[in-house]
């Protein structure tokens, strides 16, 4: 079960790189698209701008040369000349003027620094080329670590090395477990949100149910199944656990930004985690319920020659806050001299921000 935890958290791994990879590819082709369209926006506002400059100084020679001409200054042949004169003028001075404004811009995109945009700013009233600083410097950064409530449930079980799920000694239905705690979540690049590491403390309730009318019995260092002389209406025992759980998590994201701040989202995206937990045992206990004439229940608290320190792998396949979730506890669940069998638990993960 193990090999199969590992073999399963490795092809997730790879599956969420490869992803990653294509969604960075996609995004630098998108950038350089959009720069490309900048540069070509701000030739066409720039020359726009020259354009009717020149056609506002040109009408205003225009009527000047017609209030000249009204006031008897010209002769009206020498007006029409001094007309068309002013027109070769602007024209000249628009072709001009566009000539400048392509070298310009095309100078200032061939020397910006990556990561930046051509802008047109105002400055004392004139339109000039500006850089346009990088998102990290205009924007409000989302905090790098987050946190949220964790919770886990589904079945639970636990097998020898060797056995297989169809000769387990615990019902597959009836045994489950339950996981509640408070999770970390640190970006571990600054601009960008593709590694991240998820840790936590998180409080684990992990139940199983004997077959064939059974219950464990302590004798000395050796606990052991034994069948009972009545008929169990319930027979369960639990391992209460107190672990810290490390994770590290990859997968896609997308910049947002909302009113000026700037969010590195996962928010419906695939998420994988993969990494393990450590802690103790803080408890077992099992619970009998049995009729031998009269109802009785039994809640017995022994030891049961339980591990104290527990540790294992762990990993989740997450799209948005839930997760499909599996871990495996590398410790035997009793210490020796006994047979050493392992807990694993599948399930639902739920991480709510």
């Amino acid at each position: 079960m193990k090999t199969i935890i590992i073999y399963f958290a490795f092809l997730l791994s790879s599956f969420a790189i490869g992803s990653l990879e294509a969604q960075e590819e996609r995004e630098q082709k998108e950038f350089n698209l959009d720069s490309v369209a900048r540069v070509r926006e701000i030739k066409e506002q720039k020359i726009k701008i020259a354009t009717q400059e020149e056609k506002d100084r040109l009408k205003k020679e225009i009527e000047k040369i017609n209030k000249d001409l009204e006031s008897g200054w010209y002769e009206k042949e020498e007006a029409e000349k001094k007309k068309k004169e002013a027109a070769k003028l602007a024209a000249e001075n628009i072709r001009n003027r566009i000539a400048i404004i392509e070298n310009e811009v095309d100078i200032a995109e061939r020397n910006r620094e990556p990561g930046t945009y051509l802008e047109l700013k105002l400055s004392k009233g004139k339109i000039n080329l500006g850089i346009d600083k990088p998102e990290k410097d205009q924007r409000i950064e989302e905090k790098r670590t987050k946190n949220d409530f964790v919770i886990a449930f589904g079945f639970n079980n636990a097998l020898a090395d060797g056995q297989s799920i169809n000769d387990s000694d615990f019902k597959l239905a009836g045994s489950r477990f339950f996981e509640i705690g408070w999770a970390w979540t640190t970006r571990v690049f600054e601009n960008t949100n593709w590694l991240r590491i998820k840790y936590g403390l998180s409080f684990q309730l992990n139940g199983l149910k004997p077959t064939d009318n059974r219950y464990f019995v302590q004798d000395g260092d050796v606990t052991r199944l034994e069948e009972f002389e009545f008929d169990f209406d319930k027979s369960k025992f639990r391992m209460d656990n107190l672990v810290v759980p490390i994770h590290f998590e990859i997968g896609p994201y997308a910049n947002r930004s909302t009113d000026g701040h700037r969010r590195f989202s996962t928010e419906d995206q695939i998420k994988v985690g993969f990494g393990g937990y450590a802690g103790f045992n803080i408890g077992e206990r099992q619970k009998l319920k049995f009729n031998d004439g009269d109802d009785q229940k039994i809640k017995d608290k022994s030891s049961f020659n339980t591990n104290e320190f527990v540790y294992g792998l762990s990993g989740y396949l997450s799209f948005g806050g839930t997760a499909l979730y599996a871990k495996y506890d590398l410790n035997p669940i009793f210490s020796s001299p006994n047979t050493e069998i392992h807990n694993f638990s599948l399930g639902l993960r739920l991480d709510i921000d």
